[in-house]
């Protein structure tokens, strides 16, 4: 009989189901859990931040140009998905547009330091408003590539998720960014740049931005093996 139910659990854990009603954890599993999921969520936050801060320079990476912001933003597909194996897909879905609003907070709050006036005894400060002033464009674009170009990443990680369960860990990543990361660079580059500089550079923009991002998710690949999802954790909790 116990054989049997051992048996039942590890096929339920194959199949990616739940062994048990009430989906409890232990206390002590909890809280582990709970610590991982809200320092994989503030990384992802801070990523965010970094990159649309960093966008407001283009620089020369590798012969192509870049925004800056391009070195550290596919790490946020990645944190995404790690969000996404430990929180599920209504945690990640809110990381999202928190991490939107966030951003969208912190312009708003740089357009009205921007445009407070000066302690002149310090002097005019110029120099902050000009690199820290309020690019609207740019940061729009940011905040609707995020958007799109994650909930999508989101919905094709689900899918490989709700087909395949838990095997196949590489493919779930690898799919979802091989399809947000063109997506996520187009918008922004032609929301950003189309009209201000010529095609031909926000192509550049766009081809560079593709490769750098592809390139950062096989990178960083082997972390989506480091966190265990919320299913493991519920399983220990019961042993």
């Amino acid at each position: 009989m116990k054989c049997n139910i051992c048996l039942l659990k590890l096929n339920q854990f194959l199949q990616g189901e739940v062994v048990n009603q009430d989906n409890r954890i232990s206390e002590k599993d909890s809280s582990a859990w709970l610590g991982v999921l809200v320092f994989v969520v503030g990384l992802y936050l801070a990523c965010t931040l970094i990159a649309n801060i960093a966008s407001l320079r283009i620089v020369i990476f590798a012969g192509f140009s870049i925004d800056a912001g391009t070195l550290i933003y596919p790490l946020t597909f990645t944190l995404r998905d790690l969000i996404h194996k430990v929180g599920g897909t209504k945690t990640a879905r809110a990381t999202i547009f928190t991490g939107a609003g966030v951003n969208f907070l912190m312009v708003v709050y740089f357009w009205w330091v921007s445009t407070a006036p000066a302690d002149m005894e310090v002097g005019p400060q110029t120099e902050w408003s000009t690199v820290l002033g309020p690019q609207w464009r740019i940061v729009t674009a940011s905040i609707i590539a995020m958007l799109i170009a994650e909930l999508i990443d989101t919905y094709v990680y689900q899918k490989w998720v709700s087909r395949f369960k838990y095997k196949y860990q590489w493919g779930r990543v690898l799919s979802s960014n091989a399809i947000s990361s063109p997506i996520d660079s187009l918008v922004f580059s032609f929301i950003a740049f189309y009209g201000l500089i010529p095609i031909s550079v926000v192509w550049s923009i766009f081809a560079s931005m593709v490769g750098i991002k592809l390139i950062s998710s096989l990178v960083s690949l082997p972390a989506i093996y480091l966190i265990k999802p919320k299913l493991e954790w519920t399983l220990e909790g019961q042993s």
